[in-house]
């Protein structure tokens, strides 16, 4: 068996002020997406999934085609629409934000069939934490409610032109989960240490937490879970009032553990994360693949 890829690319990129799944930024126009599937590809994955919109479907289907990745792995498309919702409800008049990251994932449970692993498009992850989840993911088939989350120390996570918004992680004494705090405008001060805002008020975190990068390991049972709660979610009073509700995975990761219905055993890694958050990233990234081409990591033309 050969786990799936599932790649989340629908967002805009309001930050970043392009469609910054499609920007390259490797020295033969590479961009992050590619580095993600090569790494998945030699950590043994043997399909991706594109969550993408029908807005740019075109424009991303000719760069990101099966042709492109000669042929060394399976790629499917498919389409997360603020209308994708289940039968009998219609979207609010006031709501133009899309679901969230786990409304994304729930529009691939027609072409996945295996234990998968998600990721963002836009985020670099490292080698270590695909062979990581890969394994995992080998050792999970057949079975339910056996999940991962691959956690990123909050110190790899930061950014040097912004905040960021990071999930802090909670594990027990056998490494599994038991929550995941949104944690927002994260930096580090001139003080050296880490620290986030709430509600005007900065308080300080350690940079050794573990963090949620949204790279999760799932099996497909995740999706009959993911169409239950996502019901309760849009039933909920939040949604019919707040434009900006959002149907998170960590959301129904934390509905599944409360509920004993299912474990994520945290699988840390030691790479250091970049992204391309802000454009004033986009600089840094470049050096940061070129360092990593010329040690050795990555061929200079990657899928040629």
């Amino acid at each position: 068996m050969k786990p799936t890829l599932l790649v989340l690319a629908a967002g805009m990129g309001s930050r970043y002020g392009s469609l910054k799944q499609m920007d390259g930024l490797g020295p033969s126009g590479e961009a992050i997406i590619d580095y993600s599937i090569y790494d998945a590809i030699l950590s043994g994955f043997g399909k991706v999934v594109f969550v993408i919109r029908h807005s740019f479907a075109e424009e991303f289907k000719k760069i990101f085609s099966k042709e492109r990745f000669g042929g060394k792995v399976e790629v499917e498309y498919v389409y997360q629409e603020l209308d994708c919702l289940p039968e009998g409800y219609t979207v609010p008049s006031f709501r133009e934000k899309p679901w969230g990251t786990n409304h994304a994932v729930m529009m691939a449970a027609d072409v996945i069939h295996e234990p998968f692993a998600v990721i963002n498009s836009d985020d670099f992850y490292g080698r270590e934490g695909f062979a990581a989840v890969a394994d995992f993911l080998r050792g999970v088939e057949g079975k339910k409610g056996e999940y991962a989350l691959v956690g990123y120390y909050l110190k790899n996570t930061l950014s040097d032109f912004g905040t960021v918004s990071r999930g802090v992680c909670a594990a027990d004494a056998e490494g599994c989960l038991t929550g995941v705090v949104e944690r927002t405008s994260i930096a580090r001060k001139d003080d050296g240490k880490v620290y986030f805002t709430d509600k005007g008020q900065d308080f300080e975190v350690s940079e050794d937490s573990v963090v949620s990068m949204n790279f999760w390991g799932f099996t497909p049972d995740y999706f009959d879970y993911s169409a239950e709660i996502f019901r309760t979610f849009l039933d909920s009073d939040d949604v019919k009032v707040n434009p900006k509700a959002e149907f998170f995975i960590p959301y129904v990761a934390d509905v599944l553990i409360r509920r004993g219905d299912a474990s994520f055993k945290v699988l840390n890694c030691d790479a250091k994360w970049f992204g391309v958050t802000y454009k004033e990233d986009r600089p840094s990234v470049v050096a940061k693949i070129g360092e990593l081409i010329e040690k050795g990591v990555y061929p200079r033309n990657l899928w040629g």
